[in-house]
């Protein structure tokens, strides 16, 4: 069906021919009634029977005064009749007429004289029941005054998606005239949305006949060229009474300030959602590096395209910073950079590691020593310089489309650590105070893991400074033995420091092997365990049995903080051809004898030293054979200790590497620590292997 179908005053021309007629004089019931020059009916039409009760036969020839009009009003039904055929006045008015039944009714009447070609006059009444005109009136006039004061946007489009009508509120909806819709194309009144899409929800409409009710659209007006407006939109098909298709009608609801609280509650959950992601993802580990590149992960790309943690170089190094303004550029050292997708604007970054010298009108250096954010919404030519390091970085910012920058302080304990650096690039919002609240939030969060993994990276220097310093001489080489050796810290910073090992040269040709581990780490642990390896030297130059060592050792480490730690010592006798050894507490050593399996010694365990005092704990001590070519092994439980294996799993394991055929023993311990240990274990680990040597050797 055409648009000439439905609407034809809207959309058909003047020469489009004849179109079907609309309902509404059927709704009215318009009846016709001609008479003669002497009053009598001449013609009568069947609304003229229903609307007066009599048949056209009953009806034709009779005057219509004595049929139709009560005898009270004959005289002014009389003279009206004269006026309008004497003069050729047309008279119009609502009339009581006498229905066939008796009963009265009041007809609304427009008469009006006609002449044919004889000359001969006659008067045409039309005539309908005033009731039913009144109630179309009414229905009419609430209809327009209702779609007029609607506070919703009403329009009425024909079969081809042409505007026929639209009330004030559509027209302030979609700030458009009346004029500029009227017998316009959808897709001509609104180009500034997505029409393509509307007009196939439309045509659905149209062809189904099945409402669509609170369709969201969201799109920019030529009012709003630069904000979002969003509305509900409802389509549904009209027909008229015959169900014949007129057209389409839809609603339109503004729902711009729904839309907007419901994006603000959807941002809120988002960085709600963001903080509780940093609080898991960031700070992992005790290594700045990764809990840098931890932070920049979770705000890429939720909250910036691309991020770079920079921290101070003198923070790093254990020093204070020089106060603000004093003392030239800041030194900054590169940490971490993330970014969505690939885009040249990485490079304009420093690269991981590197250190860097800021000037002062560098915009991360305000930030620093300022210890506040700095906000550039909108990004000129002149912002580029001194967000940048040089000219080459600020071109490749400017054709990355960077738009938008903040900058803000890495603050913990009161101490401005850093800066974090956000930028956006492909996400067309500028920063607002939200995303400056927001960033602030996660860089407090992250600053504090960052001086934590700060604080502990540079116990674990000195802890290691101190060990190494504590076991910095290489051991003699022992009579009648080879021995091969290794120590590895914990991988992880807070967890270095209690470890040891030893070999010490002991009267009468003999050789002494000691391993230890200290409980706990830190700083404190490698203290205690220099104080146990020396007091360990002093005992052995008595030439005291292990056994009596042990209780001797025990007594000292009684006052010490830690107290506890675990040890054996062993003193070989080659011309005795074997071994005593004393276990405080400590996993028992592994004898590898030639072509027999490896053996885990079983030995009385002792109780771990500090525990008692002299006399309070008995350790006991074991003869073991040695010959030329077997091996003794010893070892911490870091070795063999994990948090995710069995230790039963773990020492299989151990005496199966053991059990390989025979290797030199500098690459034995190679082969160890590679198959034993992980790059994240949380214990240090001391290895020492000694293999009795033939007498000829």
């Amino acid at each position: 069906m055409g648009a000439t179908d439905a609407f034809p005053e809207s959309a058909a021309g003047a020469g489009a021919g004849p179109a079907q007629a609309g309902g509404l004089l059927d709704v009215l019931g318009v009846a016709a009634v001609m008479l003669d020059a002497e009053g009598r009916i001449a013609l009568w039409s069947p609304q003229a029977e229903e609307l007066f009760g009599w048949r056209a036969e009953e009806a034709l020839g009779r005057p219509a005064v004595r049929l139709l009009v009560h005898p009270e009003h004959v005289d002014l039904v009389l003279r009206l009749f004269a006026e309008v055929m004497a003069g050729g006045e047309s008279w119009a008015g609502v009339f009581p007429i006498r229905h066939k039944d008796g009963s009265t009714r009041l007809v609304e009447f427009r008469n009006m004289r006609l002449q044919d070609e004889h000359g001969a006059s006659y008067a045409l009444g039309i005539a309908t029941d005033q009731a039913v005109l009144r109630e179309v009136e009414r229905d009419l006039a609430l209809s327009v005054r209702l779609v007029a004061q609607s506070p919703i946007g009403l329009a009425v489009l024909d079969t081809d998606l042409r505007f026929v009508m639209v009330n004030p509120a559509l027209e302030r909806i979609n700030q458009l005239p009346a004029e500029r819709h009227i017998g316009r194309h959808v897709r001509q009144a609104l180009s500034f949305l997505d029409t393509e899409a509307i007009e196939g929800r439309m045509r659905e409409v149209l062809a189904t006949g099945r409402p669509l009710l609170d369709d969201f659209s969201v799109g920019r007006t030529a009012a709003h060229p630069d904000t979002d407006q969003a509305w509900s939109v409802s389509y549904y098909r009209l027909e008229d009474a015959k169900g014949r298709v007129l057209g389409l009608a839809t609603s339109v609801v503004d729902v711009t300030e729904q839309h907007r609280a419901a994006a603000e509650a959807a941002r809120a959950r988002r960085r709600l959602a963001v903080i509780a992601d940093a609080s898991a993802a960031v700070g992992t580990t005790l290594d700045v590096g990764r809990t840098a590149q931890e932070l920049a992960d979770v705000i890429v790309p939720e909250l910036a395209d691309l991020a770079a943690v920079d921290v101070l170089d003198a923070i790093l190094e254990g020093r204070r910073p020089a106060p603000a303004g004093r003392g030239g550029p800041a030194r900054f050292r590169a940490l971490a950079v993330a970014a969505a997708g690939r885009t040249p604007a990485v490079r304009a970054a420093d690269p991981t590691g590197q250190l860097a010298a800021y000037e002062t009108e560098r915009l991360i250096t305000r930030c620093v020593t300022e210890g506040r954010p700095v906000l550039v919404c909108d990004v000129g030519p002149d912002d580029l310089r001194h967000i940048a390091a040089d000219p080459q970085g600020a071109e490749l910012l400017r054709t990355s489309g960077l738009h938008s920058y903040l900058a803000v302080p890495l603050i913990a304990r009161g101490e401005v650590l850093g800066a974090l650096s956000l930028y956006r690039l492909d996400n067309p919002l500028p920063f607002d105070e939200d995303d400056v609240v927001l960033a602030v939030e996660l860089a407090a969060r992250a600053a504090v893991c960052i001086d934590n993994a700060r604080s502990y990276q540079s116990e674990r220097r000195t802890a290691l400074t101190l060990q190494r310093h504590l076991m910095n001489h290489r051991p003699p080489r022992p009579d009648g033995m080879d021995i091969a050796y290794r120590y590895q810290p914990a991988q992880a910073a807070s967890e270095v420091g209690g470890d040891w090992f030893d070999v010490i040269p002991v009267p009468g040709g003999r050789t002494a092997l000691v391993v230890g581990d200290v409980m706990g780490s830190g700083l404190n642990a490698a203290a205690t365990m220099g104080q146990l390896r020396t007091t360990t030297r002093a005992l052995a130059d008595l030439d005291l049995a292990p056994d009596e060592l042990l209780r001797h050792l025990d007594h000292i480490a009684g006052g010490l903080d830690p107290a506890f730690a675990t040890c054996l010592y062993a003193v070989h006798d080659p011309a005795r051809a074997e071994c005593r050894i004393a276990v405080a507490g400590h996993l028992p050593p592994v004898v590898v004898r030639p072509g027999r399996p490896p053996e885990l010694l079983d030995l009385p365990t002792g109780a771990p030293l500090g525990v008692g005092g002299v006399g309070d704990v008995a350790f006991e001590q074991t003869a073991v054979e040695l010959r030329p070519g077997d091996q003794l092994v010893l070892y911490t439980d870091g070795l063999i200790e994990t948090r995710d294996e069995a230790i039963d799993t773990r020492l299989d394991r151990f005496l199966a590497l053991l059990a390989e055929p025979e290797r030199p023993l500098e690459e034995l311990c190679d082969r160890l620590l590679a198959e034993l240990r992980h790059g994240n274990d949380h214990d240090d680990v001391a290895l020492l292997i000694a293999r009795i040597r033939a007498p000829e050797d």
